[in-house]
């Protein structure tokens, strides 16, 4: 009996294990997709208004100095490019439906019954661009979010790109690392233009995870006369 009592906790431990560790697969798998997809929809969005992109380039000078690799210390001092993210995560939030939500029993939520086992989508994509909420909605501004107390924790549903509550976003801190520092780096050491012939759009793929309609072509030129800078990339 105590010979089975030992197999059968083993089995549980190794259980624990192995979901625990599919759980930070998940974590750093959908971490990765998202976060290069709100890389391209930022670096679209600020090639196509030259004015914020010699913003972000100065701050960094600022911040980080010339001929130097951006480092994760520089990161929290970057007020305008931290605005940009969060610019690029309220027009094109990464879950345009957050992750699907299912009541374990009936609700009454602003006068609608929600029956129990229902499965519940938040458009927060469409909550993003809402006119009663935002000024000039479909207009990429990275300043709305200078000044105002904008964040991540989903507390005010006007703005919740990660979403809310006990089913928020795990990966908040490494996808808002990941996001900000490579397109800092991205920025900071490259010029960029698009190719003769190819137009530069922000049409969106709708899915479970939002894309751009068409992948983002550009071509980099090095900012920087020191090539160690770029032996390192």
């Amino acid at each position: 009996m105590k010979k089975k009592n030992t197999i059968l906790k083993n089995v549980v431990t190794n259980t624990k294990k192995i979901v625990h560790k599919q759980h930070k697969q998940d974590m750093v798998v959908g971490g990765t997709d998202t976060s290069s997809n709100t890389v391209e929809f930022a670096m679209a969005e600020i090639m196509q208004k030259p004015e914020i992109m010699r913003r972000v380039e100065e701050e960094l000078e600022v911040v980080v100095g010339k001929d130097k690799m951006v480092e994760e210390s520089h990161i929290h001092k970057l007020p305008y490019l931290q605005a940009v993210m969060k610019e690029t995560l309220r027009l094109h939030p990464a879950l345009p439906l957050l992750v699907p939500h299912c009541p374990n029993q009936t609700t009454n939520v602003g006068g609608y019954t929600i029956t129990k086992g229902s499965r519940v989508f938040v458009n927060v994509w469409a909550i993003h661009r809402d006119p009663s909420i935002w000024e000039r909605p479909l207009e990429f501004d990275p300043t709305r979010f200078l000044d105002a107390n904008w964040d991540f924790s989903g507390n005010d549903f006007s703005y919740f790109p990660f979403g809310s509550g006990r089913r928020i976003c795990a990966g908040i801190a490494m996808a808002e690392k990941t996001v900000l520092h490579l397109l800092a780096t991205l920025v900071h050491l490259f010029d960029w233009t698009i190719p003769q012939g190819e137009k530069l759009e922000t049409a969106e793929k709708f899915g479970i995870v939002l894309r751009k309609k068409m992948p983002l072509v550009a071509v980099p030129t090095p900012r920087f006369s020191n090539p160690h800078l770029y032996n390192r990339i």
